[in-house]
């Protein structure tokens, strides 16, 4: 084993004497040396109102290819759970091991610890400290907090740009991050194109060690560490964590068989679930992991957090091998329509419209990854318009599912949150998704991507005459959701980034919206 570059007392001299920096945002500064273990940072998420879930891997430079390959098989290791950042006051310390059969991953699910309070923690392994997180207890589930203050973020494309995004949204200090999905992408862009800013410098991922190198390169970013570091975060994968438009068990090419596909998700799934601070997951008969899960934030909030690709149906009418987001359908397609097709796979329907039903929480914030809103672009003829199909717009009697349930159930103040399609969106969701005239049974906030392209700004405005449920529309800007609530009101701010190129981009809000309680219309301003 290699010397190490500095040990304990260096590396807690190195995190003290930043003071003049915000502690959150001292990443970065710790990786003097290849051989320092912590250089993918720390993390924390899952949070309960007695514990949460702490995450760091071990690993050292290159990293790839088989960087842990540099570490034994097993490393044991210490972590320290404290009530102040200066860990005067630790409440909890234990050991664990980082295995090399989990890519040295740690995850330390935590308990008995107070509700509605932050925590500060940290690991120790082969002499050095890691940076310290800040992490927090949900609130018990009969206390009424006053507010919640939370981050959206998602589609972080490493080649496309820096993540400066991720830097202002720990520098607002949330209470929770959600991540919507494409946390990582699974290509790599031709040497030489136009858009690429920072090469990921290996093929296409479709094996663990390859999805594993690109959650690393991605967690040796300082401003998603500082971001991790500031807050714990909630979790769902889209299709960019395993290959582009996926359905379930089923690839974007159909000629793919779905017995040699499952094979490369389940590599990717494991990926995801060893660098992401989840709770250890529920299986499925099969063995798959189920991800989709609640959390409640005392009365204030529930939040559903759901799994959008591994249950659903195969992508609607499919085609040969296509490229974007989908592909268009025209209305004539029986897939869209068709009531035994699924985009969660029923059993997470069914336990969805159980917590719609049952919930009795002030908001419910529906995290998900996929635009819910209809999408129409229109033709010279009714049947010839044509449909997004990776979205709910490729599986209609699913949402109409949905909405047929937020209409039944009555839950309180519903408020989907979706990520996808690199773009901000302030929607009205009707119980006939197409028809304005009906009841309006939720409000849809989707937010922009950390770095990926958005659609064409111009197509998509030439649309919104036949889509007047689409309040608010912008493909320009790269950014992320801030939402802050209160029992009687949520505020929404559109945080759109200078230029994802420059990894000192600043910040501006581009456009606010409110809601307020007991009225899904979504108030400008």
């Amino acid at each position: 084993m290699p010397s190490h570059t500095f040990g304990r007392r260096q590396a807690l001299r190195l995190l003290a004497g930043a003071a003049a920096a915000p502690w959150f945002l001292q990443y970065g500064r710790a990786l003097a040396g290849q051989d320092y273990p912590f250089g993918l940072g720390v993390a924390s998420g899952d949070p309960a109102h007695d514990g949460f879930v702490i995450w760091t891997r071990l690993s050292s430079l290159p990293l790839y290819p088989g960087n842990e390959e540099r570490l034994p098989n097993r490393v044991p290791l210490t972590w320290e759970v404290a009530e102040d950042a200066n860990f005067r006051r630790i409440v909890q310390r234990g050991q664990s091991n980082a295995l090399r059969l989990l890519g040295h991953a740690v995850h330390v699910e935590l308990h008995n610890l107070r509700p509605g309070r932050e925590y500060w923690y940290r690991f120790i392994a082969l002499g050095d400290v890691s940076p310290s997180g800040r992490a927090i207890t949900l609130p018990s589930p009969t206390a009424s907090p006053e507010r919640l203050h939370l981050v959206v973020a998602s589609c972080a494309n490493w080649e496309r740009g820096y993540f400066s995004a991720y830097r202002h949204m720990a520098e607002e200090r949330p209470d929770l991050t959600l991540f919507l999905g494409d946390y990582i992408y699974e290509y790599s862009l031709p040497t030489g194109a136009a858009d690429l800013v920072r090469p990921y410098g290996a093929a296409e991922a479709t094996d663990l060690a390859g999805y594993r190198y690109r959650y690393a390169l991605h967690h040796s970013d300082p401003d998603l560490q500082a971001l991790h570091a500031a807050a714990p975060c909630l979790a769902t994968w889209d299709d960019h964590e395993v290959q582009d438009d996926y359905s379930g068990e089923h690839a974007k090419d159909p000629a793919v068989r779905p017995a040699e596909f499952i094979r490369r998700r389940a590599a990717a799934y494991q990926a995801f679930l060893e660098n992401l601070p989840l709770r250890r997951p529920a299986r499925e008969a099969d063995g798959r992991p189920r991800i989709y899960r609640s959390f409640r934030y005392g009365q204030l909030a529930s939040l559903p957090v759901l799994d959008g690709r591994q249950y659903r149906s195969r992508q609607p009418c499919p085609v040969a091998p296509h490229h974007g987001k989908g592909h268009l359908e025209p209305a004539t397609c029986q897939d869209l329509r068709d009531p035994k097709r699924t985009l969660l796979g029923f059993a997470q329907e069914r336990w969805l419209y159980d917590q719609l039903r049952n919930s009795d929480s002030r908001w419910q914030l529906i995290a998900q990854n996929l635009l819910v809103a209809p999408l129409r672009i229109p033709a010279a003829m009714p049947d010839e318009d044509r449909y997004w199909t990776d979205n709910w717009d490729g599986f209609q009697a699913a949402r109409d599912r949905l909405l047929e349930s937020l209409h039944q159930s009555r839950v309180a103040n519903p408020v989907i949150l979706s990520g996808d399609y690199h773009s901000f969106w302030a929607n009205h969701l009707h119980l006939r998704a197409e028809d304005p005239q009906s009841p309006r049974v939720a409000t849809e906030l989707v937010g922009t991507s950390i770095t990926s392209n958005g659609p064409s700004y111009e197509s998509v405005q030439a649309i919104m005459p036949v889509n007047p449920h689409v309040r608010f529309y912008d493909s320009r800007s790269r950014g992320y959701l801030s939402l802050d609530l209160d029992r009687t009101r949520l505020e929404v701010r559109m945080q759109a980034i200078s230029e994802r190129a420059d990894p000192h981009a600043s910040l501006a809000t581009l456009k606010r919206f409110s809601v307020e309680s007991g009225d899904p219309r979504l108030h400008p301003g």
